[in-house]
């Protein structure tokens, strides 16, 4: 089955790039050559970024049955796949307990079993907050997800600071009124001089802060994750047992 998909895949991406650009050509033959790509299609993954955090939570546990999860920038749903698959939010593990995944993103993301997903909604907007706490049981979440980042621009210092920007505002004020108490936030961002503000701002929030490369990101990006584990901060208005 995957080898008649990946044949075809290769076909498709050879006719393609005859009419491409020299770097769009570029493209298309790495992700040829790439065992992700040709893994995520094997397993069903929407795309080869289930990989990242398949390695993150084989190591560190975040994903846990029952547990609450919110996906930022989720399009087109491969963190949410494995978030749910985890947390058995579709409730196919019938000796777990039932968690719960809700992704968010600007764009359209195609349903997805034991997912709530709010595309076309804003991370940053008050009113995808208030939606959040409507899905979430108790109105927060053990863990908060991010693979959002700005649209690239071509400058890679400028979209350094807008992804570090992004996480530190809009991604630290949801953290803020739906992350509960010892809860966990997995964040990307593209290393550059504000790494290390944006690391000092999570260590105020989170008892520990550590940045991960996965091997599943290419070598040559500039893409990490900060794992930020045991939030310090209560949320607001809300009382917990």
């Amino acid at each position: 089955m995957f080898g008649r998909i990946h044949r075809r895949f290769v076909c498709m991406s050879s006719r393609l790039a005859k009419k491409k650009s020299q770097a769009e050509q570029k493209w298309i033959g790495r992700q040829l050559k790439d065992p992700y790509v040709k893994a995520s299609h094997a397993l069903n993954f929407r795309c080869r970024s289930a990989f990242k955090l398949l390695e993150i939570d084989d190591k560190f546990r975040l994903l846990q049955p029952g547990f609450s999860v919110v996906d930022c920038g989720a399009a087109p749903g491969a963190w949410s796949q494995v978030a749910a698959h985890r947390v058995n939010s579709a409730g196919t593990d019938f000796t777990s307990p039932l968690g719960t995944v809700v992704g968010i993103d600007l764009q359209h993301i195609s349903p997805l079993d034991g997912v709530q997903f709010l595309s076309n909604h804003d991370v940053a907007d008050h009113e995808t907050h208030a939606k959040l706490s409507g899905l979430l049981p108790g109105g927060r979440a053990h863990v908060l997800l991010s693979d959002m980042a700005p649209n690239a621009s071509g400058f890679r210092e400028l979209d350094h600071e807008r992804l570090v920007g992004l996480c530190s505002s809009s991604l630290m004020d949801l953290a803020e009124k739906i992350l509960s108490p010892g809860g966990s936030l997995l964040c990307k961002y593209w290393d550059g001089a504000l790494a290390r503000h944006l690391q000092e701002k999570l260590s105020l929030e989170f008892a520990s802060v550590q940045s991960l490369k996965p091997n599943a990101s290419r070598k040559d990006s500039a893409e990490r994750y900060f794992l930020a584990r045991n939030y310090k901060r209560p949320v607001k208005g809300k009382t917990f047992f």
